[in-house]
């Protein structure tokens, strides 16, 4: 099999509503943008998807640098094709998320060649896991409470906060929702790179305090040093490396420092489903966990084939909030139906995105 074309379809998306923001009032969401969908064709009629967030850069990327090294190629030769994408990354640093986009196509292309969905294809661990309700930046302590409340009455068994920023406040909200919810709830913390190391070890030992599961993601992540630190001085475990560069091997980095109890995976962030895989992995050699980041089928897949992950991520935003289609009443996920990553099977109920009817077959 060989890939014959490589198309970037723009799509215009409305975006969230309404929008939400994270800590300290920084924009979550976009307004109405241009997105894009990634189509690659091959010679055996077999045709992959993926989605890209911001369309009009995506296509330039593919213009310049990614079409002519796709087209002829094998795709099932996903490892020989992510190692040329890496390499093209030392060239132009790509933003993240770039290489998972071609990465998950390819993956696309595997699965429906093989007939299977893709986390059956990578070795399925389970068929269903539960999630947990990740929220957006709300107005005050009151109106997270309301939130955790739905949430639970929803069918969400656990809740993560992305909270203010601010760790005083931070801390309070944790030690309040902690009241609100009773000691069996899971609760987890973002902090979504918003402190200091300072401000970062008060908050994860008020946390640890109110009995969360994990701390995600205090500080910026490019110091890991800083985090040997911070792993020094409390003693709730850190879930890191979600948005650092460098993929599995930031994420061994972490890992061998000896700071990280879980480390992130997923396919936006960390080089679609190959590099996600490697992070799985690299994380079971040393007994951690590898926690899926983000929602979606995408993130449904990993969480079926990732046997050292606890929970699926489902964003909720608004108020009120609303249970995600993919998981069922009792806020479990479930293997998304295939073969591939699924996308058809979706578009079947909910129509196909224009300017992608002629690809279908």
């Amino acid at each position: 099999m060989k890939i014959t074309s490589v198309t970037v379809v723009l799509v215009e998306r409305p975006g969230f509503s309404p929008a939400f923001v994270w800590r300290k009032n920084l924009p979550g969401s976009d307004g109405r943008t241009t997105g894009a969908w990634l189509v690659i064709e091959t010679d055996a009629g077999i045709t992959g998807f993926a989605p890209a967030g911001r369309g009009v850069i995506f296509n330039d990327y593919v213009d310049r640098r990614f079409r002519d090294e796709l087209i002829g190629q094998d795709p099932l030769q996903r490892e020989y094709l992510w190692e040329r994408l890496w390499e093209l990354d030392r060239i132009e640093r790509f933003p993240a998320g770039v290489i998972g986009i071609i990465d998950v196509a390819l993956w696309d292309i595997g699965g429906k060649q093989a007939g299977l969905p893709i986390y059956k294809l990578m070795g399925g661990f389970r068929e269903s896991l539960p999630s947990y309700a990740s929220t957006v930046t709300y107005s005050s302590i009151e109106e997270f409470l309301d939130i955790a409340d739905q949430a639970l009455a929803l069918g969400y068994p656990a809740i993560k906060l992305h909270a203010f920023g601010d760790a005083k406040k931070d801390a309070l909200l944790g030690e309040k929702l902690r009241a609100h919810v009773g000691d069996d709830v899971p609760l987890m913390y973002d902090g979504s790179a918003g402190f200091d190391l300072m401000d970062a070890v008060y908050l994860g030992n008020a946390l640890y305090d109110s009995g969360f599961a994990w701390y995600e993601e205090p500080m910026r992540e490019f110091s890991v040093t800083a985090y040997k630190w911070l792993g020094e001085r409390v003693r709730i475990p850190l879930l890191l490396g979600e948005v650092t560069d460098g993929a599995h091997m930031s994420a061994g980095d972490f890992a061998a420092s000896g700071v990280a109890t879980a480390l992130r995976t997923s396919t936006g962030l960390r080089g679609g489903f190959t590099g996600a895989m490697r992070i799985a992995h690299l994380a079971d050699a040393y007994h951690l966990r590898a926690e899926v980041h983000g929602m979606g089928l995408e993130s449904a897949h990993l969480c079926m084939a990732i046997k050292n992950t606890t929970y699926y991520e489902s964003l909720v935003w608004g108020n009120p909030i609303k249970l995600e289609s993919l998981l069922d009443s009792n806020g479990n996920v479930h293997g998304p139906k295939g073969p591939g990553v699924g996308y058809e099977t979706l578009w079947a109920e909910s129509g196909v995105p224009a300017g992608l009817e002629k690809f279908l077959k």
